[in-house]
Formats: structure tokens, sequence, C-alpha cells
């Protein structure tokens, strides 16, 4: 058999017999594996629901406490930890009594007294089921993080910061306060480009956007809006807050060049900052295009600069937008 890692090579043995109990350890310590013990259903339970629990349990039905099979069933009531292959060891011979452990959560059973080497077997295929259950959530998780994030930069795509725009729009309706955007985009990047090349090109954008996620707080959202563009969701933010965010960005990165292939290459950011807040509630779609229209008179105004919406400014009033208005999505 093959060696997999430690953590899979850890196996629980719940029997209230001590006799069987030593003889199963001894067997399993033979194969290669690290037994723990337990000798009633209670304490199986508490090891298996810590955060470090085996991944391969032998349950014996019958013991004190909680009986294997309920043991089995709050397990699998724990949908969130990661997948516990269980094996009950039964002295029941009723198909119905079998059927009703895998109903409960058991993934195989054995009668008593059990042959060792089947035993060796089912547990071969309780390891393999659990690495391919694991191999599953991993691709599952990369390729949700594929889904979600731009492979350049790392950060958020454009879908996935305008999910956290939504959502952030739907807190505020349901508590109140304010939060704020910032839309930043890298000044002259076409430059960048057809100086140096894309390759350099793509450089700047990684770099400028490790710049700016510096400067956020772990709760703020940092994503490729598109191109040179970023977009930073801020919660719980003003316009004082929002623009001061801003302006720490734009300070960041005029202030030291980014080393390239080709060389050092500066770049300054011009930042429109636009905020939805109790007085002017707004909808996302209508917030980001406060957000575009300060990000222009920023470019206007001679670029490297940040500027804060006319609507988002102290004293400006007006009609909150009907909470019905479409969320952007990632083709909008």
């Amino acid at each position: 058999m093959n060696e997999v890692a430690n953590d899979k090579r850890r196996i629980l043995v719940a029997e209230d017999d001590p006799v069987s109990r030593r003889v199963l350890e001894a067997f399993l310590a033979k194969w290669g594996y690290e037994v723990i013990l337990a000798a009633n259903g209670t304490d199986a339970l508490e090891i298996l629901e810590k955060h470090d629990a085996p991944r391969l349990a032998v349950l014996d039905w019958m013991m004190p406490g909680l009986e294997g099979v309920q043991v089995c069933q709050r397990v699998r009531e724990g949908a969130t930890r990661p997948y516990t292959y269980m094996v009950l060891l039964t002295a029941r011979g009723q198909k119905e009594d079998l059927l009703k452990g895998l109903d409960m959560g058991a993934d195989d059973y054995l009668t008593k007294p059990f042959d060792a080497q089947e035993l060796r077997a089912r547990l071969y295929v309780g390891q393999r089921i659990v690495d391919l259950q694991d191999a599953l959530i991993t691709t599952r998780d990369k390729l949700q993080f594929q889904a979600t994030h731009d492979l350049l930069t790392g950060i958020s795509n454009r879908g996935g910061v305008l999910d956290a725009l939504g959502r952030e729009r739907s807190r505020q309706i349901r508590e109140g306060g304010s939060f704020g955007i910032v839309l930043a985009d890298i000044d002259h990047f076409k430059w960048v480009n057809d100086a140096n090349g894309h390759l350099v090109g793509d450089a700047v954008l990684k770099e400028a956007a490790r710049m700016i996620a510096a400067c956020i707080r772990p709760y703020d959202t940092l994503g490729r809006y598109g191109g040179e563009e970023f977009l930073i969701v801020v919660p719980s933010s003003d316009s004082a807050g929002t623009m001061g965010l801003a302006e720490r960005i734009r300070k960041t990165l005029a202030s030291q060049s980014i080393t390239t292939s080709a060389g050092p290459v500066q770049i300054t950011a011009s930042l429109g900052v636009a905020v939805s807040g109790e007085g002017l509630a707004l909808d996302p779609q209508v917030l980001l295009h406060h957000a575009d229209e300060a990000l222009y008179c920023a470019k206007h105004h001679g670029r490297n600069r940040s500027e804060l919406a006319a609507q988002s400014k102290p004293g400006v009033s007006g009609m909150p937008v009907p909470e019905s208005a479409p969320v952007p999505s990632e083709s909008s």
C-alpha cells in the first residue's frame, strides 16, 4: 500500500471492549497507522469533532454513551468538516440493521468476528475515497478562485469586486450607514505598454495592485475593474474617510518607481471617489457612474490627483435611488 499524508494515516478506534480494542490497535499499528483510541461513543465523537480529527474511523456499534451509528449521524451533521470515512463493527447480521447503519452515515461495516485482511482492504478503499474528496475540494476551490480573481494580479476580477459592491449595498439597506468606492486609473498606461512592451506593462499592473492592496484595510475589497483600472469597495466609510484612502493610494503609487526588466518605471494614478450615505443612498450602478465622473474630472485637471464626486460632497442632498435598481454584473 502507498503511504499517504500523515493526517490520513491517523485512525480512530472506538471500542468499549479492551481486548478487542488492543487487537485492533495492534493490527493497525502494524499496517502503519497512527491509532487514536476511545472507549465509548461520547469520547469518539469529541475526537472526531476536533479540527485535526483523523479522517478514518473504526467504530463499534454497541458502546456506552453513544452508539457507533449515533456517532456516524452526529459527524455527518457537521457538513463543514472534512470528510471522515467510518467503518462500523457489529455483531448484528440482519440486513435491516446494516442498512440502518449506512443510512445514519456509516460508509462500510464488518460483522464480528472480522477478518483482519478484509478490514485492511476496507480501510484502503476509505483512504482512496478521502484522497479523492480532498482532490475534488482542491479543484473546486481552484476553479472558484479563478472565477472570481484576476489571473494576472491575483486580486478580485471585475465580477468579484462588483459582487462585493452589491453585498455592501445590501448591507447598507439592512443596517444603514455609509460606504464608499474608489475608482483608480493608472495614468498614461498605454505609453508604458508602447514604450516597454506588454510584459513590462503586466509587471507594472501586478506591482500596482500589490501597492494598492498594502494601503487598504483587511475588509476592503480591491478588484481589477478593467485594463489598468482598479475598483476598491470601502465599507463603513464616509466621504472624508474614502478620500483619505484615495489620497493614500495616490501618494503610494507616485512615491516610488517600479522595478521591471526594462528598468524602473514611474507611474501615477487618477482616482475618482463616490460615497453612498444615509442622506443619499445610491444604487451600485449610479455610484459607479459618479465615481467614473469624478475620475474623468481628476484626469481633466491634470491627473495624479483624487476627486470626490459632486453628489458625495457634504451638504449635497438628493433623492435615494430605488432599491430595486439592478446590481451591475461582470458583463456590465
